[in-house]
């Protein structure tokens, strides 16, 4: 959304009489842009108010400081018989107060006859139940590409006016740079082209790539989602070959000739399947593979104590997520995060977020590839196994012994150890019923007895550890064996 759009929008309600209109941002900035925009558009003076100033009247800066009290500015505002757009920063926190309170009410009653609106902005904003009817919660978009190029044309113009900067960006070099910025607020991409430019005085394009992993670990802040830098996800996948094709076909759908057949990018995959098999490993390598940002939404993250505040939680990560598109969204045992369990028990909050996710799901329009992974595939909602959720369900089966030999050839290689100094193919038969995570952990123990008895890791040695490990197709036999038996009939196999 740009800011000509957003100037509209804020326009039309001060056109329609709304007294109050709430801005839930850091952005503070932004809004003041926007709010003079839309005084000068409507010819109507406006006012900036801070607890410490009072009432200034933009253009002239002129301060009122006897309406620097939060009870008394109300007051004055009441008995206004002009139209006039003020901006209040903070405000929310004074309406604590009760006189206050009242005095707001009445004012807000009086806007409504006089055509003023009072713009209130600040950030985690909460009105009194008695209150919020009168109030229009307006959400601020993120900067659009037009304000961002705008952003990064004026850093750069004041950067090589103090140091020389060099700027070594084609035009489509600098559509990339401004995409990457997207997702960010304007204090944070001033920021982040200034440290990179800043850092050897010269914008190349290797430095897109440096702007990206800024910008998600700028997001990364907010606690909602994690990132996983490229650098820190060196990790292979062992088998998975019919997955693996899977994803050689569905990268195309990311390309500009896909888009000009009016093909949608592929939406994602669910993976179900037996614990320690590789499913969280699968979305670490096809970020890598596909040359995308990792990130994980962690669902008990988004749980707020306070009404309202866990659907507002889960569409900031929405958006988040939307920003840094194309990305790989990573939702780890989603059945733990996304199902409508809770029921009257929390008030319905679990059903909404289920109900929000699920409708983004269906119609997000930006390029973000979710890859969900669920361990109990039997307490997943019907919803989610229809097609359309997610563009395939994947079965992740124990490894076969073909995979097994990989998996251990990787672990062993990442410690340092010659396979060829193993028997790989008895390892493989011995470890038969072992999931991924089972097989790597029984190679860390016998690296630890070898260094307990000060000898050499072997063949010998990783047999013995893997004869002491009851792995979970034995200890959960009758889980797995339903679980796979019914995975096997309706999913597709990884291999």
């Amino acid at each position: 959304m740009g800011l000509s759009t957003t100037v509209h929008d804020i326009r039309t309600l001060v056109l329609s009489f709304h007294p109050v209109i709430a801005i839930d941002t850091v952005e503070e900035e932004r809004v003041e842009q926007l709010v003079d925009a839309v005084a000068e558009e409507l010819g109507m003076p406006v006012f900036h108010w801070t607890v410490t100033r009072g009432l200034i009247q933009k253009p002239t800066a002129h301060a009122n400081r006897s309406t620097a009290s939060p009870l008394e500015m109300m007051a004055h505002l009441r008995t206004l018989q002009m139209a006039g757009i003020f901006l209040l920063k903070d405000f929310t926190r004074h309406l604590e107060d009760a006189a206050v309170c009242r005095e707001f009410k009445d004012a807000s009653r009086a806007f409504g006859m006089t055509g003023s609106t009072m713009v209130i902005t600040g950030v985690s904003q909460r009105f009194p139940a008695d209150l919020d009817p009168q109030v229009v919660h307006y959400r601020l978009a993120l900067p659009g590409e037009a304000e961002l190029r705008e952003v990064a044309s004026t850093v750069l113009r004041s950067l090589r006016q103090r140091r020389g900067v060099r700027v070594e960006l084609t035009r489509p070099e600098l559509d990339d740079l401004v995409r990457a910025l997207c997702g960010m607020t304007v204090n944070q991409a001033r920021q982040a082209i200034a440290r990179t430019v800043l850092e050897d005085g010269a914008l190349r394009a290797a430095d897109i790539g440096r702007i990206l992993d800024e910008k998600a670990r700028a997001l990364g802040e907010d606690g909602l989602l994690e990132y996983f830098p490229s650098e820190d996800n060196p990790f292979e996948l062992g088998g998975f070959a019919r997955l693996k094709q899977w994803l050689l076909r569905a990268r195309v759908g990311f390309s500009k000739e896909a888009a000009a057949l009016n093909l949608r990018p592929p939406r994602g995959i669910l993976m179900v399947g037996v614990q320690g098999c590789g499913k969280s490993l699968a979305a670490k390598c096809i970020a890598r593979e596909w040359g995308l940002p990792l990130v994980k939404l962690d669902a008990g993250r988004l749980y707020d104590k306070y009404v309202g505040e866990s659907e507002k939680n889960l569409r900031r990560a929405i958006d988040m997520a939307e920003s840094m598109s194309p990305v790989v969204l990573w939702i780890d045992e989603i059945e733990k995060s996304f199902t409508p369990t809770g029921g009257e028990q929390d008030g319905g909050l679990s059903r909404r977020i289920y109900a929000t996710f699920l409708t983004w799901m269906q119609e997000k329009k930006k390029e973000v590839f979710i890859v969900a992974t669920a361990n109990d595939v039997f307490s997943l909602p019907p919803e989610f196994l229809r097609k359309g959720r997610f563009d395939e369900i994947f079965f992740v089966d124990l490894p076969d012994p073909s995979e097994r030999s990989t998996i251990l050839r990787i672990h062993l290689s990442h410690r340092m150890q010659k396979t060829s100094a193993f028997d790989l193919e008895r390892l493989a038969f011995e470890s038969e019923g072992f999931s991924g995570a089972e097989i790597e952990q029984a190679v860390i123990a016998g690296l630890y007895r070898s260094l307990h008895e000060k000898r050499p890791l072997d063949t010998d040695l990783l047999v013995k550890e893997l004869h002491d490990t009851v792995p979970l197709s034995v200890s959960r036999r009758e889980d797995i064996d339903r679980l796979r038996a019914l995975a096997r009939e309706r999913f597709v196999p990884v291999r």
